[in-house]
């Protein structure tokens, strides 16, 4: 049994196309003001040299 061909669309009105597009594509980000923007230092860089049980 062979595999169905897939459906073939046109578009027919591009800009509504592209809008449908961006709309796709947009991210709303929420920040807060009181978040800590960078992490507390942890001793020194790189893997720890002893790992913990």
């Amino acid at each position: 049994m062979s595999k169905p061909e897939p459906a073939r669309y046109r578009t027919t009105s591009w800009k509504s196309y592209n809008d449908a597009l961006k709309q796709r594509g947009s991210l709303l980000i929420w920040l807060d003001k009181d978040m800590v923007w960078l992490a507390p230092r942890a001793g020194r860089n790189g893997r720890p040299a002893v790992f913990s049980e």
